[in-house]
């Protein structure tokens, strides 16, 4: 059924308590606005990480589209969603920059590299979960373990925002941060979904008339690494790109030591994915167990098919959830269409040029929230499944493994390779975890979500 859906009625709406499933759709000029309205979902962050990772924008929401065609094709159409840039590698990108030479084309090549490494391991573990049963999941990552990771995935990002993004304005940070409080909570709907988009574009804007009433800004210059004096805004490199055009490509770079570092993503993904895809099948009333591997599989493969041109990596999109749950609409047909309108999107070097004249002034304002929000969803996964903090075995391995990565503390290996921050956070939390559980003697069957990490019978 991959291209074919029968028409839902009379293609024009829906009854009460009616939804249209992912084999049907409704007329054609109405799926276009609604893949046009996934688009929109979508855009912010898939366009918002690739700019904090140091990546072209152009090129990832480029290869989004290409990867969401990829995902809907492995997964036969029987689980419509999005693959968006995922913000879960920012921290291992991060620290590889710091390893391979920072901001410069030799060290995006070897950012992709390890993002693609990290994509065929993904792809692997949905092989392995499609053969054993998704019960695997949840025996290896329990709640306790995928909360800690995704938080120190956020938290682990502080020193990002305190010594390269504030420092280079930091009342434009400031009052990007709030404004962006304030999007988020006051407007409700679509604006407010996209409340983090409006606080860019407002501090865009804030910069580029600080420039016009205040002149340059002497502060720390990312582009240089030194403090000097220069404009918020540039426009130039906007003005010298082509309106039509490929975006930029290269090809990656493997190196073991990078890919160790982001792999920690990998866990997260795992999480991510296994929620977003019980939450479609929760609301198209499907079983969707069965296709979980694939799905994993799915994702793994756009990750890999994005990262070798030079793209970022992918994941499935709760905020096109969001828009399925509002509009009754679990068509994948708008999915196919929200993917053409997004590698369209990616033929415009203009846009990609304005995307990455953004201040860092701004990302610092816009960050220090995605980073807070991505940690705290560590904490709400815990809230969710009552994990008990009570018991040491909960306790211990991942309070160390956060303030690990929240250092961020280094631990040099051999002469030449060290493990650091969120890598080396990660690894303590999981192996923690499982060697304090086997000295404990714990049973090794966790039957139910609400039972991972509870530990209630055993807890001490």
């Amino acid at each position: 059924m991959a291209f074919r859906w029968t028409v839902h009625g009379d293609g024009r709406g829906l009854a009460a308590g009616e939804v249209v499933r992912p084999d049907e759709r409704l007329s054609w000029p109405r799926m276009v606005g609604i893949g046009a309205q996934h688009v929109i979902a979508m855009f912010g962050a898939t366009f918002v990480f690739p700019l904090v990772m140091g990546l072209d924008p152009n090129t990832a929401v480029m290869m989004s589209g290409v990867a969401t065609i990829l995902f809907l094709l492995i997964t036969q159409g029987r689980i419509p969603s999005y693959l968006g840039t995922s913000a879960s590698f920012v921290g291992g990108v991060v620290a590889v920059r710091e390893m391979f030479g920072g901001d410069t084309p030799a060290a995006d090549r070897v950012v992709t590299g390890a993002i693609l490494v990290a994509g065929l391991v993904l792809a692997l573990c949905g092989v392995a979960i499609h053969v054993l049963g998704v019960q695997v999941i949840h025996r290896i990552f329990p709640p306790v373990v995928t909360g800690a990771v995704v938080m120190l995935i956020g938290f682990g990002l502080a020193y990002v925002v305190a010594d390269v993004y504030w420092p280079q304005d930091p009342w434009i940070a400031l009052i990007t941060m709030i404004a962006t409080f304030v999007f988020i909570v006051l407007f409700r709907g679509f604006l407010g979904r996209i409340g983090v988009l409006l606080g860019l574009v407002f501090g865009f804007v804030l910069s580029w008339l600080a420039d016009k009433v205040f002149g340059n800004i002497t502060a720390y210059n990312a582009g240089t690494g030194k403090v000097d004096t220069h404009p918020r805004v540039s426009f130039q490199a906007v003005a010298d790109a082509d309106w039509i055009g490929l975006p930029h490509f290269h090809a990656p770079s493997i190196h073991a030591s990078a890919a160790l570092v982001v792999l920690p993503a990998v866990i997260a993904l795992i999480a991510e994915n296994v929620g977003h895809v019980k939450a479609v099948g929760q609301m198209t009333g499907a079983d969707v167990d069965p296709q979980m591997g694939k799905a994993i599989i799915a994702d793994g493969v756009g990750t890999v098919v994005a990262t070798a041109v030079g793209g970022s990596p992918t994941t499935t999109y709760a905020e096109n959830i969001g828009v399925m749950a509002a509009t009754r609409v679990y068509s994948t047909a708008a999915y196919y269409i929200a993917a053409v309108i997004a590698i369209l999107f990616g033929l415009c070097p203009k846009f990609g040029a304005l995307v990455a004249a953004t201040p860092g002034g701004v990302l610092g304002g816009v960050t220090v929230i995605l980073y807070g929000m991505i940690g705290l969803l560590g904490a709400k996964i815990w809230v969710e499944n009552r994990v008990n903090f009570a018991d040491p075995v909960n306790m211990v391995p991942i309070g160390a493994g956060i303030i690990l990565a929240i250092g961020p503390v280094s631990h040099q290996i051999t002469g030449d390779f060290s493990l650091a921050g969120i890598a080396f956070g990660t690894i303590v939390v999981l192996a923690g975890y499982h060697l304090l559980r086997a000295i404990a003697g714990r049973s090794a069957k966790e039957v139910t979500g609400e039972e991972i990490g509870l530990e209630r019978d055993s807890a001490v």
